[in-house]
């Protein structure tokens, strides 16, 4: 068993954030740990509030994680501000934290802003160096690059460009392409391709989460990246297809589920 960091927001119905990171971290047979740094009134339709934590309170539960039970991986979800992203980085880089997987949330499912636009430039310039991984959707992919991403020449493109502003590696996700789900890792030397029809299923609340932190888990245990990545993909794939439908909006995703 290995010990799993989860620096992220929150989610009351245990869709997304740090409820769905605790749930894959458990599902993969690891002790999950948590670092909350915003509260977010949200469920499978909308978002109706939210509350920043102080950078400083961020960086308090940081350290009482690292004094204690020092992580194996951290995954990095919702961290909305710079004040919030700039305390995360020093902390991280004091301790030296291994295995760093970033979601970089910037948008809800539903459409609701999650990173400050002024914060962005600091998530690049001071959080993406210190990461093994980056796991961007297509849109937050156009957003870091900025320019549109609709086809897998583009995701490559993509990918490279973002390799160049953070010299790690990136894997661009293709959830949201027309015709299919696959997934680019690019490692900072070559691509790897990851394919995958798109399963019927309008329930994917969460899956970015799902995913980052599926990979956190199997660099955790040792696993090389590209390993990982194939490891975690066909983990959600399964939680995809096993076909929960709860809530009103895009529902959330069973964890608990065969998938090796």
């Amino acid at each position: 068993m290995k010990n799993l960091l989860s620096i992220a927001g929150t989610d009351p119905t245990g869709g997304a954030g740090i409820q769905t990171d605790l749930k894959t971290f458990e599902a993969h047979g690891e002790y999950g740990m948590a670092v909350i740094a915003a509260v977010v009134a949200q469920n499978t339709f909308h978002v109706t509030g939210m509350q920043a934590m102080p950078a400083e309170l961020v960086g308090k539960q940081i350290e009482c994680v690292f004094e204690d039970i020092r992580p194996d991986a951290v995954k990095i979800g919702m961290l909305y501000d710079a004040e919030i992203i700039h305390e995360v980085a020093e902390r991280l880089r004091a301790h030296h934290a291994k295995n760093i997987v970033l979601d970089p949330v910037m948008m809800s499912s539903s459409g609701q802003t999650l990173l400050r636009r002024d914060a962005a430039e600091t998530l690049i310039r001071e959080l993406f160096p210190l990461c093994t991984l980056v796991t961007p959707n297509l849109h937050e992919a156009a957003a870091i690059c900025g320019h549109k991403i609709a086809d897998r020449n583009g995701m490559e493109q993509a990918a490279r460009e973002i390799a160049d502003k953070t010299g790690g590696a990136v894997l661009v996700k293709g959830g949201h392409l027309a015709d299919c789900a696959d997934d680019l890792l690019f490692d900072g030397t070559e691509c790897h391709w990851f394919p995958s029809p798109r399963i019927n299923n309008p329930n994917t609340h969460g899956t970015g989460c799902t995913l980052s932190s599926a990979i956190a888990c199997n660099l955790a245990e040792g696993h090389s990246l590209t390993a990982s990545v194939r490891r975690a993909k066909l983990y959600l794939t399964a939680c995809i297809a096993y076909g929960l439908n709860l809530g009103h909006g895009s529902g959330p995703l069973q964890h608990k589920v065969d998938w090796e």
